[in-house]
């Protein structure tokens, strides 16, 4: 025995334990009638931690119950057809507990609240007396309260002074209760401590009249006969306060039949001092313990046929339920022979495939969801060959994308050729894997840099052994003429020349912009030839100039004519070519970066390094757009004067 109950408490965890305990505090809470906030707060407790248990340990019974389909299907019964049931008549239940608890105090609320204003109607009529025969009217009125106060007292001011009994002193209501003529009152009264009073006032000729009367049990327990105990509790009391007396009796009718439950509710209610009404109001509970019959027995006239119509809807209702359940029951066994049928020949069917034969195929079976599914799994299996064949292929490709990136990777250069008056420096961030954009830089006899930017038509594999190739027939031109040929370069004839072998080795949709620029450090003299490239920009001070295209496109027309220009840097000055990546790139309004926004860009960083500003402009870009992923290549070249 000891074994298997520590093997039992290794199980729970801190949801069970917690949930014993509060079971464990709310039961000795209401063994010993503590205050209804505190039973109420364990109660929730109780149901929330409860539900958390109950969920743990269905779950963990679950676990090892539910692989056998059948078994999971049963368990899908339980929470489809029982749980909801159950909830259901867990719901109504503990509606209908607080509909009867609610009613239970509202009835002996309203029964205390008119027993008040009637109070307050006789402080009215004898107010209005004055000195016509004050006393004969005190005389009938105590006859008239005495049957629901039995221990009121009196105090009246005017021509003549009115006190019942004789030695009553009364003082009047406080000044601040000006809107108030007749309520519940916390009062210190010589000799009988803090009690539970309830109150009338009225102002009459020449003064008024004040009623009070203590709310006791014996008061409380006649507001509604044969309904119950009532009683004024004060939950926030270290002690029990005695505001309405003490009684050890109960009125709690007996039950009448099985389902006649005990039913105890609450009512909060503020009531204030007398003495101090500038304290806060104290906050107290009128609790009702009573029956269903009693409550049902005040409200309805007559409860035995009401009982009886009860128990034939009640009858009907269950009947009902019943009838459905059985339906449900037999449209569930239909469905779940069909379910673990398919189920089965999907399983066969995984079985075939885990081996490596597509060629199985299911037998289909009715036009309903099961149907289409295995329809749908003899699609799988007859394209999963293919599939697998794609897959291999998709991997060799991307094995030579990564060839290729690295590749182009290589061809970009690594050295930025070194002068004593110019800075070179060039980035660029493809959109894919490789890239159709192309800069260069190389250094050339007589202190001469050459430098290059272009633009390949379209993406891909294909735009990068274009750009390769661009790169491949500049070199060789520029390397020839390094040996024997003349100092002084022509941008032109070498652009022409590129056109022509692109022309001739390329199909007739390949070609490119290209922008080529020859440097001479002696005199500060840019040279060069733009075909079809995006003008670049010269950046001096606050002012951008634009260097205006003089040529087509390379490949595309074999006999293409091109100029070159020349222009004279000076101190400061900063030249910036760049691919329309950069300017062509559409935010989620289909709004261009645009020429304008790239030179307010290169104005506001002038002074900047060019590798900062070739990042503060591709991160402007990425901003713009909205997208991590870029939508075009993004190419830069900075060249600036020293």
């Amino acid at each position: 025995m000891r074994t298997g109950y520590h093997r039992y408490l290794r199980h729970l965890g801190r949801t069970e334990i917690a949930f014993i305990a509060c079971v464990v505090a709310f039961v000795l809470l209401h063994w010993f009638s503590a205050g209804p906030g505190w039973q109420v707060l364990f109660a929730l407790l109780v149901l929330v931690l409860g539900l958390a248990t109950v969920f743990r340990g269905v779950r963990r019974i679950l676990r090892g119950a539910v692989w056998r389909l059948r078994n999971r299907l049963i368990v899908a019964y339980l929470f489809i057809a029982v749980v909801p049931i159950v909830l259901v008549l867990v719901l109504a239940g503990l509606a209908g507990y607080v509909v009867i608890g609610e009613m239970a105090v509202y009835l002996a609320h309203r029964e205390l609240d008119t027993r008040l204003s009637q109070m307050h109607r006789q402080a009215f009529a004898l107010a209005r007396v004055g000195t016509r025969d004050p006393e004969n009217a005190l005389n009938r009125m105590a006859e008239v309260l005495h049957q629901h106060f039995p221990e009121f007292e009196l105090a009246g001011s005017g021509n003549r002074e009115m006190h019942y009994p004789p030695d009553t002193v009364i003082t009047e209501p406080p000044t601040t209760w000006k809107n108030r003529d007749w309520g519940l009152a916390v009062m210190h009264r010589p000799g009988r401590g803090e009690r539970l009073y309830g109150w009338a006032h009225s102002p009459g000729r020449g003064g008024s009249v004040t009623i009070i009367a203590p709310i006791s049990h014996d008061v409380l327990e006649k507001l509604v006969a044969g309904l119950g105990d009532v009683s004024f509790v004060d939950p926030y009391a270290a002690e029990p306060t005695g505001l309405t007396g003490s009684s050890i009796r109960t009125h709690v009718p007996p039950k009448s039949n099985l389902f006649d439950v005990r039913i105890e509710w609450f009512y909060p209610i503020y009531v204030p001092d007398w003495d101090s009404p500038e304290k806060e109001p104290r906050r107290l509970f009128l609790v009702v313990t009573t029956r269903l019959s009693a409550v049902l027995s005040t409200v309805f006239q007559n409860p035995a046929k009401w009982d009886e119509s009860v128990l034939i809807g009640l009858v009907i209702v269950s009947s009902l339920l019943l009838l459905v359940e059985l339906a449900s029951l037999m449209a569930g066994v239909q469905l779940s022979r069909t379910i673990t049928g398919a189920v089965h020949e999907l399983y066969e069917g995984t079985e075939h495939v885990k081996d490596g034969d597509f060629s199985y195929r299911i037998p289909v079976q009715g036009n309903d969801q099961l149907a289409e599914l295995t329809t749908s799994f003899n699609s799988m299996t007859a394209n999963l060959g293919r599939l697998i064949v794609v897959a291999k292929e998709k991997e060799r490709l991307e094995s030579e994308l990564e060839i290729a990136r690295e590749v182009q990777n290589q061809l970009f250069p690594k050295d930025v050729p070194r002068s004593k008056n110019l800075e070179l420096k060039g980035v660029c961030s493809p959109a894919r894997m490789v890239s159709g954009d192309y800069y260069d830089f190389m250094a050339l006899p007589g202190h001469t840099l050459a430098f290059a930017i272009g633009d390949v038509a379209g993406k891909g594999i294909s735009a990068a052994l274009l750009m390769a190739s661009i790169q491949s027939s500049m070199r060789s031109q520029l390397s020839a003429s390094n040996g024997d040929g003349p100092r002084h370069f022509s941008t032109a004839q070498l652009v022409s020349t590129l056109n022509r072998q692109l022309f001739a080795t390329t199909a007739p949709e390949k070609y490119a912009t290209f922008y080529f620029a020859l440097y001479d450090e002696a005199s500060s003299s840019l040279t060069y030839t733009n075909a079809g490239h995006l003008p670049p920009f010269l950046v001096r001070g606050s002012q951008v100039e634009t260097q205006d295209s003089n040529g087509t496109v390379v490949g595309a027309f074999p006999l293409a004519i091109y100029e070159e220009r020349t222009v004279l840097l000076r101190p400061g000055d900063l030249l910036v070519a760049y691919t329309d990546g950069i300017t062509e790139p559409e935010n989620a309004y289909g709004e261009m970066f645009g020429e304008d926004r790239l030179k307010e860009l290169l104005v506001k960083y002038e002074t900047a390094d060019s590798s900062e500003i070739i990042a503060r402009t591709m991160e402007a870009v990425v901003q713009w757009t909205g997208s991590s992923e870029l939508q075009d290549d993004m190419t830069m070249i900075m060249a600036r004067h020293l």
